[in-house]
This record gives structure tokens, C-alpha cells and sequence, in this order.
């Protein structure tokens, strides 16, 4: 499932998910990533939904760095038949949304973004793919966890 594409530079993960299993790894890779609500679109046409994120990199070498990097990806999700928003306005297009996790119910696959904010895309399968794209760059602002906190 998880296949790390090595490029010219750092590494860029090429991911598939297929079932609950790769779409766990999916949602461990994206936690953290800021969307742009203008950034994520339903082609109903192709029955397709995508978003680009800015992600942070949790695996390799920045996970054990001082300072983390972020890099560019964007995920597809295909088999969508319809959308639904729950406190994500398209037309607020410059709103920045953290993406917290991304969960399979049956005949859905939700995006839950911090606040309470959520999209829930009906399908009646798993087929993601998610891509890196660009250059990672250097980050000094780590993502926090009140659960990391504690301890």
C-alpha cells in the first residue's frame, strides 16, 4: 500500500488506500495538514473529490529533526456520489482548516477538520490516492496534541 517514491531530493510519499487499513495510514500522514477551503473541489462529473494540504512531515528524518517541514500534496478520493459540508462554507474560499483525520463509515469517508468541522463524502468504496508535489521546507512550529502535552 504505502510506497515511498524517492525523487530527485527528499523523499515524497505516493499513497493508495484501498480499505480501512490504508486509509489509517492516509489519515496518520495528513494529520495536521491546513487545507484551503478554495483548495478543495467535488468534480460530481467524475465523481471525484480532491484537495491540495500543506502538510506536516511526520515520518523520517523530520519527525526527528528540532524543526519540522511541511510539503505540498494533494489527495484524491474516487467513487464520490455526493458531498456534505458541516461548518465548511465553499464560498469562504481563503478559510484555513486543519485537517484532523480521515475515517471510513459505511457508504462514507469523512474529512473531520479541528473545531468540530466536517465533510462527509458518500461512497461505497475506498479509493484515495494521495501525492507529494514540490519542495518540503523547513518549519519551526511542530503540531501539539494535548495528549503529547501531558506526559
Amino acid at each position: 500500500m504505502a510506497i515511498a517514491q524517492p525523487d530527485r531530493g527528499p523523499t515524497r510519499l505516493r499513497l493508495k488506500a484501498e480499505d480501512d487499513e490504508d486509509l489509517a495510514i492516509i489519515s496518520a500522514v495528513l494529520q495536521d495538514a491546513m487545507v484551503l477551503v478554495g483548495d478543495m473541489v467535488y468534480e460530481a462529473e467524475n465523481q471525484r473529490f480532491v484537495l491540495v494540504a500543506n502538510r506536516f512531515r511526520h515520518e523520517g528524518e523530520a519527525e526527528r529533526a528540532r524543526h519540522g517541514e511541511r510539503v505540498m500534496t494533494g489527495l484524491r478520493i474516487d467513487g464520490v456520489t455526493a458531498v456534505k459540508r458541516r461548518d465548511v462554507d465553499p464560498r469562504d474560499a481563503e478559510r484555513i482548516l486543519v485537517l484532523l483525520a480521515v475515517r471510513a463509515a459505511p457508504g462514507a469517508i469523512f474529512l473531520d477538520f479541528a473545531g468540530g468541522a466536517c465533510i462527509r463524502l458518500e461512497s461505497a468504496g475506498i479509493l484515495c490516492h494521495l501525492d507529494d508535489f514540490g519542495e518540503p521546507w523547513p518549519t519551526r512550529f511542530r503540531p501539539r496534541h494535548p495528549d503529547q502535552d501531558a506526559g
